[in-house]
């Protein structure tokens, strides 16, 4: 692994910098300490319930999200650059979300293909010229970005639907402060245990118009059988407001209410955890168990502001993040910051064309897929898979995107051998309002645990570790 980017001692084996502090205590601690260390952590999350659900599978429905205890370190000066990125980046897609639902300039301008939207299955026909309260249609957005040197971060996806992992971020915080406070003495470390006050007065600042005192603000949740039910449930808590389901819903006078012990309330602003089509089974799936009937219409005569809006997830279909760079200058008159991955859209002969020709070599991936799910990773798949991914490529080559593998930087992990690299990427939460954008410092990390592996996801065998960013 000579030749990939370790964050803690580079490429030559010298501790970098933002690690120095974290390394020098490293080396005055027993690693029989430590050792306990992680059993702990373990522990704690089991007792906390921090689990998550893996879907297809008969077997372990639900399980406990693997933790380690050495945490991801990021300067001041590092985070203040991606910091810049990460805004310009959603300034452009909440402008691009309000465009593709009103005047469609970026289409008229030629940047974007019409079938690109007409066609996408995320796009929303409801939605048009919907303009949701305060102008807000991305109120919590997930960048996913790899490092592969230093300063050197790439933007692998976009998460402007429905976005996880923040009770993660936030928990991993609490345990290491509860384990290893001596670290946090040692080391300037920005706080992220605000989130959830943010978050509040975030979706507070987004109620619609007919908004009376203080904003009502409720969770929706499909329920306790969902991937992400303790995060729902935890984000309810700590914001100190209502988890409801579908059915504690109901349309009352032109407004959404929810049910409570002295009646139905009226609701100001519904931060949903459900998907679109589930969202009302009158304008959308008729079969849907977990929305409210009439929430829509609702929606669109400004009763209600539904977080995230409606019609968001076309921003993460991975065929428009390939466009992303002509989006954000169309809409900033800027350069992007970030850089995208190099894409190549299947839809396209050409690019078709290649991929099938270097499936080995490539990363390929559903255009709406999440969780590590549907996915080729050419340089560690067997024959047998890639013949079957050539088949899956050529009968929907529209359904998928392909980008090279690249070189991402690894962590160390603490194992029972010591410290070894492993891979990892990084989410930052971002929460957008009419009073600003406000990035938390950090994020969630994710990290490969099997050696030389790829792929970060809690659902494929991922962990994920504590995010810091120092203080400058």
């Amino acid at each position: 692994m000579d030749d990939i980017f370790d964050e803690m001692w580079g490429r030559d084996g010298q501790t970098r910098g933002p690690y120095k502090n974290f390394s020098t205590w490293l080396d005055g601690e027993d690693p029989s300490r430590l050792r306990a260390k992680q059993r702990e952590a373990e522990e704690l999350f089991r007792l906390t319930g921090i689990t998550f659900n893996v879907y297809g599978r008969a077997e372990a429905e639900e399980r406990l999200i693997p933790f380690d205890i050495v945490p991801r370190i990021i300067s001041g000066s590092e985070w203040q650059k991606l910091s810049r990125g990460i805004e310009q980046r959603v300034r452009a897609i909440n402008a691009f979300l309000h465009d593709i639902y009103h005047r469609q300039e970026i289409i008229k301008a030629g940047r974007i293909p019409q079938e690109m939207i007409a066609r996408n299955e995320a796009f929303l026909p409801q939605m048009l010229g919907v303009t949701p309260p305060g102008g807000i249609y991305t109120h919590i957005v997930g960048i996913d970005l790899v490092c592969t040197d230093a300063g050197q971060f790439y933007v692998l996806e976009d998460n402007a639907r429905t976005p996880s992992g923040v009770s993660y971020m936030l928990e991993n915080r609490e345990t290491m402060l509860q384990m290893f406070p001596e670290l946090f003495s040692r080391n300037k470390v920005r706080p992220v245990s605000n989130y959830p006050r943010d978050l509040l007065r975030s979706l507070a600042a987004c109620a619609p118009p007919n908004c009376e005192g203080r904003p009502t603000v409720g969770v929706l949740t499909p329920g306790i059988y969902n991937s992400a039910y303790f995060e729902h449930a935890f984000l309810a808590d700590q914001m100190g407001v209502e988890l409801v389901e579908g059915h504690d819903l109901r349309v009352i006078d032109g407004r959404v209410a929810m049910r409570t012990t002295q009646g139905y309330k009226p609701i100001d602003v519904l931060y949903r955890r459900i998907d679109d089509d589930f969202i009302d089974p009158l304008n959308f799936n008729p079969e849907s168990q977990l929305g409210v009937p009439g929430i829509m219409d609702v929606y669109r005569a400004g009763g209600i502001t539904i977080a995230n809006a409606p019609g968001t997830g076309i921003a993460d279909d991975k065929a428009i993040y390939s466009y992303m760079p002509e989006i954000v200058e169309f809409y900033t008159g800027e350069r992007p910051l970030l850089e995208n991955v190099p894409t190549w859209r299947c839809a396209e002969p050409d690019a078709l064309a290649y991929v099938l020709d270097n499936l080995a070599d490539l990363v390929v991936k559903e255009v709406h897929g999440s969780g590590g799910y549907g996915m080729l990773i050419g340089p560690t798949a067997s024959k047998k898979d890639i013949a079957t991914f050539r088949r899956k490529l050529q009968a929907r080559p529209a359904n998928y995107i392909a980008q090279p593998t690249l070189s991402l930087s690894t962590v160390p992990i603490f194992t029972r051998g010591g410290l070894a690299p492993r891979h990892v990427d990084l989410r930052p939460y971002v929460l957008v309002s009419p009073e600003g954008i406000k990035i938390t410092p950090g994020g969630l990390t994710r990290v490969a645990l099997k050696k030389g592996s790829l792929v970060v996801n809690s659902s494929q065998g991922g962990g994920t570790k504590d995010t810091w960013v120092l203080e400058d």
